[in-house]
């Protein structure tokens, strides 16, 4: 895999009860990098069809079921990057009560003994660093309504991982053909993050 770990991060896409298929402007995102080494599904896929189109992105994909889905999918995965000596963890984040409950997933993160853990549910893209966890939320691929609101705008992250750390680049659909991008980055060394500036 090189010298850098490139993983596409997706969640909530809700095709076809709430959405019709992703952007066209992601998809070209998405089509011109690909197959990603990793892509991540934070649940609700809501259809085998979407499901499938996904595990064509990435060299491994990794996929945890939402609250809507009737797939046959685990309810938490984790998986290592030997690069940078992180391991992650997935989950959908129904498990948590308010919505995005960052304590809680927070919890659930050092349950499952991880450095990351990528959720969903909100509908709501998020990237913060909380008790020396990394949360990283997508939100919703398609900018699907969500039980709890969200933001209404399609989003996914671009990740890439190296030996010092974490370049996470968040993606928002702000207006059809006009996608804005937020970058946030982090060293992981010994275990411990920093957010670099």
């Amino acid at each position: 895999m090189g010298t850098q770990i490139r993983i596409l991060v997706l969640s909530d896409a809700h095709i076809d009860d709430r959405a019709d298929s992703l952007p066209e402007e992601f998809t070209e995102i998405i089509d011109r990098e690909r197959p990603f080494d990793i892509a991540v599904y934070a649940g609700d896929f809501t259809t085998e069809e979407f499901y499938r189109e996904f595990k064509q992105l990435g060299r491994k994909t990794y996929e945890v079921q939402g609250n809507m889905d009737y797939l046959d999918l685990p309810e938490r995965v984790t998986f290592m990057i030997p690069l940078a000596g992180l391991k992650i963890g997935v989950i959908h984040g129904h498990q948590v009560r308010p919505r995005g409950n960052i304590v809680q997933l927070t919890q659930i993160a050092k349950e499952m003994g991880v450095h990351m853990l990528i959720s969903g549910h909100t509908h709501a893209p998020l990237v913060r660093l909380y008790d020396n966890v990394l949360h990283v939320n997508p939100g919703s691929a398609t900018g699907a309504w969500g039980g709890g609101g969200g933001s209404g705008r399609p989003s996914m992250i671009i990740m890439i991982v190296t030996e010092q750390g974490v370049e996470l680049k968040l993606l928002e659909l702000e207006k059809p053909m006009k996608v804005s991008a937020s970058v946030y980055r982090f060293t992981f060394r010994g275990g411990m993050w920093s957010e670099r500036t």
